[in-house]
């Protein structure tokens, strides 16, 4: 996306928000993670065991070479992470932007660099570009960038070592407390890793125009949520990519847009099921005794 796009795409994405919260959208939809009664909370005690809270992810947590952004939560501390993967052919710089807009409660937001740059030649331009698969492919048949192809085995293996390792080893975050939002390539590597390791129980992934990789060969169905968002039109999120991911996935969601592409949520109706996907599934530690966590 151009950067004058994404600037705007940003303000819609602010003026969207600014909406959807005096609606109610995170108050209504996040009952779920909303203090518990005291004899629920007491109830709950007795299936809880002891562990270290987790802490604030720091930059010098993760190895020196890999390029990321972190937005603490506006107040208390994090309970949750929420990765940011950005779009083929761009940098970290506007989702790092909308973490801040998005303001989640109790979470941390990582905003993600890809793992490697495009050479320039492919771009056309020295403006710095990245992208997450193994290699850069293109389809012969459309003289485009195949976004699936090229393999994810070595990302997946740098997001796992570099990045969930660090969060749930250094940090104490439980799986179950790392979500994803990605958008085109940058969600189809959290998709393959999920369905990779399906041992794994990851807190959900949001995956905005966006398919399971070819490559990706499940041996049983992910129980890590998924919300899939795409356009009416889309050249990624098609009927059979649906069936894939649903194949691949026991908690799948498809939201279609009304709009023919697959460019990012630009008004309520898009935003909407995102938010309400967020409320879900975050944890708060609202009412849960020190050094307690549920299992």
């Amino acid at each position: 996306m151009p950067g004058g796009e994404d600037t705007f795409w940003l303000w819609r994405c602010r003026s969207v928000l600014s909406c959807l919260l005096p609606l109610g959208c995170c108050e209504s939809t996040t009952s779920t993670i909303q203090p518990p009664s005291p004899a629920a909370s007491e109830a709950k005690l007795n299936h809880r065991i002891r562990m270290p809270p987790p802490r604030l992810p720091r930059k010098e947590d993760f190895p020196p070479n890999l390029v990321l952004d972190i937005v603490p939560p506006s107040k208390g501390a994090p309970v949750n992470v929420l990765l940011l993967l950005h779009g083929i052919g761009d940098t970290n710089r506007q989702f790092t932007e909308l973490a801040k807009i998005l303001n989640l409660p109790e979470t941390v937001c990582i905003s993600l660099q890809g793992f490697s740059p495009i050479p320039p030649f492919f771009t056309g331009s020295s403006t710095p570009a990245f992208h997450w698969a193994n290699d850069m492919l293109i389809d012969s048949q459309t003289g485009t960038v195949d976004l699936g192809g090229g393999g994810f085995d070595r990302p997946a293996r740098t997001l796992r070592t570099a990045v969930l390792d660090v969060l749930t080893t250094t940090c104490a975050f439980p799986a179950r407390n790392i979500l994803f939002l990605g958008y085109g390539q940058g969600a189809m590597l959290p998709l393959y890793f999920a369905a990779s390791n399906p041992d794994i129980i990851l807190g959900g992934i949001v995956a905005i125009g966006a398919r399971l990789p070819s490559s990706s060969y499940p041996t049983r169905k992910s129980k890590t949520p998924v919300l899939l968002c795409g356009g009416s039109r889309s050249r990624e999120v098609t009927r059979s990519a649906v069936d894939a991911l649903k194949a691949s996935f026991e908690d799948t969601k498809y939201v279609k847009w009304e709009k023919p592409d697959d460019s990012m949520p630009a008004n309520r109706e898009e935003m909407l099921p995102i938010m309400q996907f967020f409320a879900r599934r975050l944890q708060s530690r609202a009412g849960v005794p020190e050094g307690a966590v549920e299992v």
